[in-house]
């Protein structure tokens, strides 16, 4: 009897330090919980524009949980702001690889292609983030870019309507201000 009551409480002690509950009450392993610290740590360095510091604070949370797609995605994102663009499009598609329904990494690795001139593969990202995300309105407005770039104005004035429509309005209201995506096409988008 002792035996077992010993058994029982340390199988307790094991399984409560292998996992532990989440703000939205599922069971997250303890690894994830320490990446997600990482990672938020990271994000704080990112904002402040230290990304030196935010890349070291992102590699803690792969190390930690080397299939965590937000992690790698954001790893990404600090290397793209510091112009090192092999490195984001290797973390980005980390990302996807790691949660091939990430929409936002999808849109990142879009940029990077875009921002090397890559614009098929930057359109066939952004596509591939409206597909599986029609409400993100962040590769509407890009794609919009690229097609507005490449001289598919009317491709370029549907998209900029609908990342408007999604929150997004920045790139149509300059545009409309410059007489490009006027009010009437607006009316004439169906969505």
């Amino acid at each position: 009897m002792l035996l077992r009551n010993l058994f029982i409480w340390l199988s307790i002690i094991l399984f409560a330090g292998c996992a532990a509950t989440s703000e939205y009450g599922r069971t997250v392993p303890v690894d994830m919980r320490s990446a997600e610290n990482f990672n938020k740590l990271g994000n704080d360095y990112f904002i402040k524009g230290q990304y030196d510091l935010a890349i070291i604070e992102y590699k803690k949370a792969i190390e930690t949980f080397p299939e965590y797609a937000k992690a790698h995605s954001n790893l990404g994102y600090a290397h793209f702001e510091m112009r090192q663009y092999d490195f984001a499009i290797a973390e980005f598609t980390k990302a996807i690889k790691n949660d091939p329904l990430y929409a936002k990494a999808y849109n990142n690795r879009g940029l990077v292609f875009f921002t090397r001139g890559e614009y098929d593969r930057a359109i066939s990202d952004y596509n591939k983030a409206i597909e599986i995300d029609p409400n993100l309105a962040k590769p509407y407005d890009n794609r919009g870019t690229v097609y507005m770039l490449t001289g598919e104005s009317e491709k370029a004035c549907t998209d900029f309507v609908r990342a408007c429509e999604l929150g997004e309005c920045s790139t149509y209201e300059m545009l409309k201000k410059d007489g490009f995506c006027n009010l009437d096409y607006l009316v004439m988008a169906d969505f």
